[in-house]
């Protein structure tokens, strides 16, 4: 007998076999060709449907967040079609998915599974996307007349399958590395914008719209706590209306959005026009939002406020979606407390110009009652040298007796000025010069950067201490580097040197330090020989062509007081030269 299973395949056997396994490696070919996913989707599919008598077809994967198929490649369909989510186990699409097994139907009116996306179909062929074991999505074809497909072409259809799940595998996994390389690269763009910015509403509203295009999202706002911490107020949003902006702020204690702050974790609701937990509903239907996002943004582990997106259509924002939000809110809250920071120092630098004002005014007055008391003096001498003798009923020897009690009470009232306005006596404590100017720097950066100024630091190692009082220090080094900065009113280069005096020399034997040197030296229009001789004199005999002189009176003041010596070196042109020589602590 013959064994019927070693018959060897006829000439068309082989034939087919050879032109399946042809449209396979062809089918093969050009899934390989693009790293495209949905270019993926779509080259299987036109291969699909020009081997099998189909008018329509889809791919469909399951979406691995909210768990439905949905549509990435399509043919035959309407455009509203095309949007159609299918669940798991609906239609007999979704029972490809739930079963990980193929199924072909002739009349697709007597399959109680059939779910229509048009009209006129009869027979359907559906056969799974596997990859790893799991259903990853389904192949539909589509004919509209009966019995169209044949066993074999459902075979046809499987090997392809097969073929395709491994590449399109692959090529999703690119797709989503790149779009996270894409998100971490807008992340460090929005970083760099938002730290750019100097005050805190232009970092709120930086935030706020690099969030928005950074998600793709409708619309943004921040909310920040109030000072008690029970509230959150609307700090900052981009694209809300006037709805939005104009709702009442909300409760810590009883909102959603404080959920997050308390909780200090991200949350998310698919639609927030139907949520119970949604305080707003009314708001979201007028604004036209629907799925919400939000981030706390927490500065060293504590919640100052959230940062929320919301989309105009239903999303479930993928994990990786919700880390790259949460990863710029923190960006944020740097940024934000950075701003504050930067807001708190500039009320200072102003606090601290309006006490050298006021130092400057008593200084002033003090040198107006000196001026006032050295002809008040001879008019005293004067008076009492005079002394007439009048008669009683003569009226001159009233009004004698009255401009000498005058003369007094102006006396006295010198003596109240010249007592109020005497300069405090420093309180004397080790003083770090190096850390005192990285301070004063800290005061100038607006200045500096509005006038173009370069501020350049050069310190010696282990600079000796000196005793001195750090506030009327940084007060004479503030008005140093001011007066630099107004000579240079088209910008230019402040450079501070500080070292030890004297000198520490190669090769010669280390002797204690007796003094620190701080140097001030601009490019500036410099100084006459005649204005840098008179520079720290009188406060009324200033030679500056605008302001008083106020400043330079203040240092000097200030140096005499700390034992210390301050000398200037300047030509007209070639800016100028302050040089400060202290003592150092014992």
């Amino acid at each position: 007998m013959t064994d019927l299973a070693s018959t060897p395949p006829t000439l068309g056997e082989l034939t087919a076999r050879v032109q399946r396994l042809e449209t396979l490696a062809r089918v093969s070919q050009q899934l390989h060709s693009t790293i495209e996913p949905r270019e993926a989707l779509r080259r299987l599919l036109a291969e699909a449907m020009q081997l099998l008598p189909a008018q329509s077809g889809t791919v469909c994967l399951v979406n691995p967040t909210t768990g439905f198929l949905e549509i990435e490649a399509a043919v035959g369909l309407a455009g509203d079609a095309s949007q159609l989510r299918l669940r798991i186990g609906e239609g007999l699409t979704g029972w490809v998915a739930r079963t990980g097994r193929p199924v072909r139907t002739g009349e697709v009116s007597r399959d109680r599974r059939y779910f229509a996306l048009r009209t006129g179909v009869c027979s359907e062929l559906a056969v799974p996307l596997l990859a790893d074991g799991e259903v990853r999505g389904v192949i539909n074809l589509d004919a509209d007349h009966p019995d169209a497909f044949s066993a074999d072409h459902e075979s046809l259809m499987v090997d392809l399958a097969a073929l395709a799940a491994p590449a399109i595998a692959n090529t999703w996994l690119y797709e989503s590395a790149r779009q996270r390389a894409n998100l971490l690269e807008s992340l460090v763009k929005v970083g760099q914008i938002i730290n750019s910015a100097t005050s805190l509403d232009d970092a709120l509203a930086a935030v706020v719209r690099e969030a928005a295009a950074l998600m793709r999202a409708q619309m943004c706002s921040l909310m920040l706590l109030d000072g008690s911490g029970e509230w959150l107020d609307l700090r900052a949003q981009h694209g809300a209306g006037k709805a939005y902006v104009d709702k009442p702020r909300l409760s810590v204690a009883e909102s959603l959005l404080g959920i997050v702050v308390r909780r200090r974790k991200p949350l998310q609701l698919e639609n927030v026009q139907i949520s119970g937990r949604y305080q707003n509903v009314a708001v979201a239907r007028r604004e036209g939002l629907v799925s919400l996002l939000s981030v706390p943004l927490l500065f060293q582990t504590r919640a100052i406020g959230t940062l929320n997106v919301y989309t105009a259509e239903p999303h479930t924002f993928p994990d990786e979606e919700v880390r790259t939000l949460a990863a710029y809110a923190e960006l944020s809250a740097l940024a934000l407390e950075r701003a504050r920071l930067y807001e708190r120092v500039l009320a200072m630098e102003d606090e601290l110009r309006q006490s050298e004002r006021l130092s400057a005014l008593g200084l002033l007055a003090a040198e107006i009652a000196h001026e006032i008391r050295n002809p008040l003096t001879v008019m005293k001498m004067l008076h009492h040298s005079l002394n007439p003798e009048f008669a009683a009923p003569d009226p001159r020897g009233m009004d004698f007796r009255l401009l000498g009690e005058k003369m007094d009470h102006l006396n006295r009232i010198v003596d109240r000025v010249l007592d109020f306005a005497r300069t405090t006596e420093p309180k004397l404590v080790p003083v770090n010069l190096d850390v005192l100017i990285d301070d004063m720097g800290l005061l100038l950066r607006a200045k500096l950067r509005a006038s173009g100024v370069v501020l350049v630091k050069q310190c010696a190692a282990h600079l000796p201490l000196v005793p001195g009082d750090s506030t009327q220090l940084e007060q004479a080094f503030l008005n140093l580097a001011l007066n630099a900065i107004e000579a240079m009113p088209g910008g230019g280069r402040l450079v501070i040197r500080l070292r030890a005096l004297p000198f520490q020399r190669a090769g010669m034997p280390e002797q204690p330090a007796t003094h620190v040197i701080v140097r001030f030296r601009d490019n500036g229009v410099g100084m006459s020989n005649e204005q840098s001789r008179r520079v720290f004199t009188s406060l009324l005999s200033s030679t500056k062509a605008k302001g008083t002189g106020i400043g330079m009176a203040i240092v000097s003041r200030v140096v005499d007081a700390h034992q210390g010596v301050v000398r200037v070196k300047s030509q007209p042109g070639r800016g100028a030269t302050f040089t400060i020589l202290l003592p150092v602590h014992p």
